[in-house]
């Protein structure tokens, strides 16, 4: 959700740190498509009215995408997946699941092909990644949400039920603002 804003951020130095916000306008309406962490601070996420994003951070940057840039930007991160396996599946512009059971460079773990991958990713492109490790999708996907931005989250095998132990319902991906109100609705707070 903050891909847009990170590769505007990058390209603009002097929007570092700034609360940044790609967002059409046309014909004084537009929805946001990106909001950095910075300008999530402030209320102001993905799938929001612009206008409603400009009352909570009347300082914002807003931007228009850049669609093509973005894309990009993707391809380059994508390409430095492809040196460490062929198997991706691609969840987006931003997101990936790497199985490296077959590791193409032979490092023979997964943690440290994730710490390869964030250190050769900002290298070449100045961008920023974070990842999880996990046996699987779900695990992977709630680790690497879980030290964002610029976050590395490794649950090794045998300590996903004490990972998973407590979260909020809403950190299972596909769980969202309806799905999390009928889980209240039977006190289902928490993973348990």
């Amino acid at each position: 959700d903050s891909f847009f804003a990170s590769v505007e951020q990058r390209d603009h130095p002097e929007l570092r740190d700034k609360p940044v916000i790609v967002c059409s306008f046309n014909n004084g309406r537009g929805v946001v498509s990106t909001a950095s962490y910075e300008a999530r601070y402030y209320g102001v996420k993905s799938g929001m009215a612009g206008f409603i994003a400009r009352k909570l951070c009347p300082h914002g940057y807003f931007i228009a995408p850049n669609f093509d840039k973005y894309r990009e930007a993707s391809d380059d991160v994508y390409e430095i997946f492809y040196q460490y396996t062929d198997t991706i599946e691609a969840a987006g512009l931003d997101e990936a699941y790497l199985d490296v059971t077959k590791d193409k460079r032979g490092i023979g773990s997964a943690t440290w092909i994730a710490q390869d991958i964030r250190y050769e990713v900002y290298q070449k492109t100045g961008l920023t990644v974070s990842a999880g490790v996990g046996q699987n999708k779900l695990i992977a996907k709630i680790a690497a949400d879980h030290q964002k931005p610029n976050g590395l989250t490794v649950v090794c095998p045998g300590q996903e039920f004490g990972f998973l132990k407590n979260l909020a319902i809403r950190k299972i991906p596909g769980i969202g603002p309806v799905t999390e109100s009928k889980c209240w609705s039977y006190n289902i707070l928490k993973i348990e």
